[in-house]
This record gives structure tokens, C-alpha cells and sequence, in this order.
């Protein structure tokens, strides 16, 4: 079942890059950005990534803390992070528990047939819990209403 706004955001704890547990709840107070991508290293998730990483003032000044998730290990984002100056956590969702609760995970991948790869997604996260705007986008190939999001935090 889809999340919509006004959902309570499904808690979660995840291990980020560096090899901390990271749990959605260490944020009440706070606005956050979950930003689902299908994999590391891949260009249109390069370009969503940085694009957040250059504007990242603009998610600060708007007390949101941003978290990108997929299904990749702590040592690829490791090393992804590291290559592109990556300014946010990025966490790992190998056992697929958080893209499946939030439901954007492909049965199938379209490239290469792979299955439980996340689906390009972004969640508002409200300082109280709710979904304040939900995008969970079928084609790996497009990228977030950025603008949707911008507004949804402002």
C-alpha cells in the first residue's frame, strides 16, 4: 500500500556509510528528505546525488536532514560517497526492509533483470512524523519533482 500525506513515515534504523545505525526517529524535531535511488555508481543517480549535494544549503536552511537510501552494502556507499563528496548520510537497505515498507522497490529492475532494487523515490518527512509529500517513480531514468519537494519543505 502506497504512502500518502498525512501517513505516519514508517521508522526504520538503517547503517549508514560510515557503519553507524541511523533511525528516522533521531529526527523528530526535524524535517527530512528520504531520497530512494536504484544504485550507486549509475549516472542518473551520480546526477540526482550531486544536484542535492551542490544545493544542500537550501535543505539546511529549511531544517531538513537529507538521507539517501539503497539497497547497496556500507562499502559501496563507502566508497560512492567518498568518490562524490557526497555531503549526507547515505544508508544501506541491503536487506530491503525500508524500500519494502515504504513501498518503492522493483519485483524486477528494468536494467539487467535484477530484483528488489529500490525505485527512484522521495519522501517528506514532517518534524512531526507525517509524509508530507510522497513521489515513488517507476522509471529509473527520471528524477524527483525537485520543486514539489522545495515547496513541500518551505
Amino acid at each position: 500500500m502506497s504512502l500518502k500525506t498525512g501517513d505516519k513515515a514508517p521508522d526504520f534504523t538503517l547503517m549508514n556509510s560510515d557503519k553507524k545505525e541511523i533511525s528516522l526517529s533521531d529526527y523528530k524535531g526535524k524535517n527530512v528528505l528520504l531520497l530512494f535511488f536504484p544504485l550507486a555508481f549509475t549516472g542518473v543517480c551520480t546526477q540526482e546525488l550531486c544536484s542535492i549535494r551542490d544545493g544542500i544549503s537550501f535543505y539546511n536552511e529549511a531544517n531538513a536532514t537529507v538521507l539517501g537510501i539503497s539497497v547497496d552494502t556500507v562499502f559501496t556507499l563507502e566508497k560512492f560517497k567518498a568518490e562524490q563528496n557526497i555531503n549526507f548520510d547515505l544508508l544501506s537497505d541491503f536487506n530491503k526492509d525500508v524500500s519494502t515498507a515504504y513501498d518503492c522497490i522493483f519485483e524486477t529492475f528494468p536494467f539487467g533483470g535484477m530484483k528488489g532494487v529500490s525505485k527512484r523515490s522521495a519522501f517528506v518527512v514532517d518534524a512531526e512524523g507525517l509524509v508530507k509529500y510522497a513521489e515513488v517513480l517507476e522509471s529509473p531514468g527520471d528524477l524527483p519533482n525537485f520543486d514539489k519537494i522545495k515547496e513541500a519543505l518551505s
